[in-house]
C-alpha cells in the first residue's frame, strides 16, 4: 500500500472515531506529498462522514459520537477550505444556509457548507436556530440567490411555510430559489410547504443547487 493510500484510509478511520489530532496531521502530510485536495475530500473525509450518519441511523452512533467525528472533520476543512476555495476561480453564486427556529441541529446542514464550497458557492451560514427575519436580512445584505433551510426535527418542520410566507411579504420569493432538507423531510413535505427543492444528502444538495441557479440566471438575465 502507498503513503497515499495509507494517509486516504486514517483519515477516514480517525475522523470516524473523531481523532482530530491526527486528521489534521495526515491531511497536511497529504498536502505536503502533493496530494489533491478534492481527493482528500472525497476520497476519505465525505465518506467517513456519510459512514457517521449511517451508523446515527442505525442507532450505533449517538449525538455526541456525531459531533466529535464533525469537529475532527471541521479540523482539516481548515486546512482544506482555502485550497478547495481557490480551485472555485470564480464563485458561481451565494447560498444563504440555515437551521429553522427551534431547531440546534447543525451535522447535516454543515456536510452541505462544506460540499458547496467545494463546488464554487460562496456560503454564508447562518448557524442554528435561525428567525425568518435572520433569512431576509442574510439574502438582502450578500444578495444570494439561494437559502437552504434544514430541520432536524418534526417539530420544527412547519418552520419552512413560516419562512417562505415572510419571503412572500418582503417581496423576495421570485428572487430566490428555497431548498430544504433534514432527516425528516421529504420531497412532498417539500411541495406541500411551496419550497423551490429537496435535498436528501449533501451530494444531491450541490447538484440541486446548480441546476436551481441555473433556472433562476435564465429567469433573470444579467
Amino acid at each position: 500500500m502507498s503513503r497515499q493510500e495509507e494517509i486516504l484510509d486514517g483519515l477516514y478511520e480517525n475522523t470516524l472515531d473523531g481523532n482530530a489530532e491526527p486528521v489534521k496531521a495526515l491531511t497536511q502530510e497529504g498536502l505536503a506529498l502533493g496530494m489533491d485536495p478534492l481527493n482528500l475530500l472525497f476520497d476519505a473525509l465525505i465518506p467517513a462522514l456519510e459512514e457517521v450518519g449511517r451508523l446515527f441511523e442505525q442507532g450505533e452512533y449517538f449525538v455526541p459520537e456525531m459531533l466529535i467525528a464533525a469537529r475532527a472533520m471541521q479540523g482539516a476543512m481548515d486546512i482544506l477550505k482555502p485550497l478547495l476555495l481557490s480551485n472555485a476561480d470564480i464563485q458561481i453564486g451565494t447560498y444563504v444556509m440555515g437551521t429553522v427556529k427551534g431547531d440546534i441541529h447543525d451535522i447535516g446542514k454543515n456536510l452541505c457548507n462544506i460540499m458547496l464550497e467545494g463546488a464554487g458557492f460562496r456560503v454564508v451560514d447562518l448557524g442554528v436556530n435561525c428567525s425568518p427575519e435572520k433569512y431576509i436580512e442574510a439574502v438582502i445584505e450578500h444578495k444570494a440567490q439561494i437559502v437552504g433551510m434544514s430541520a432536524f426535527l418534526t417539530t420544527t418542520m412547519p418552520m419552512f411555510k413560516k419562512n417562505i410566507e415572510a419571503f412572500k411579504e418582503a417581496g423576495l420569493r421570485d428572487k430566490v430559489r428555497i431548498m430544504v432538507g433534514g432527516a425528516p423531510v421529504t420531497q412532498e413535505y417539500c411541495e406541500v410547504v411551496g419550497a423551490d427543492g429537496y435535498a436528501p444528502d449533501a451530494s444531491s444538495c450541490v447538484r440541486l443547487a446548480k441546476q436551481l441557479l441555473a433556472e433562476l440566471k435564465e429567469q433573470q438575465p444579467a
